[in-house]
């Protein structure tokens, strides 16, 4: 299976909005496609892996649960928000993480209202 294939499911899911749309069953899938796309997008990029990858699933629930970007989801550190930019809206400039011009590595309000 290649990454495209395996990240499938998030195609549709440019905002937060649409994942709160899917079934708690579909949630592991997601999880699953994000972090394929986050692994894949740091293997070109650089960037902190491990914190990012111990928060997926609490990501995915966070999005699905509250309401975003209406509730706010404060981050220990910003490397652990990798997961949320690809579910935000950032997923097509995640290959762009930490590149002149491209997302920052951290937390940073101007990229997003989320």
């Amino acid at each position: 299976m290649t990454a495209s294939e395996a990240t499938a499911i998030l195609d549709g899911l440019a905002e937060p909005s649409a994942l709160r749309l899917l079934p708690e069953s579909q949630l592991q899938a997601v999880a699953d496609a994000v972090r394929t796309e986050m692994i894949d997008a740091v293997s070109v990029t650089g960037g902190h892996l491990g914190s990012g990858l111990g928060v997926v699933e609490l990501t995915v629930a966070l999005h699905h649960v509250f309401d975003t970007p209406d509730d706010r989801i404060v981050w220990d550190v910003g490397h652990q928000a990798y997961p949320h930019k690809i579910l935000t809206g950032r997923r097509d400039r995640i290959r762009t993480l930490r590149q002149p011009g491209g997302l920052s590595g951290f937390t940073k309000r101007s990229e997003s209202v989320y």
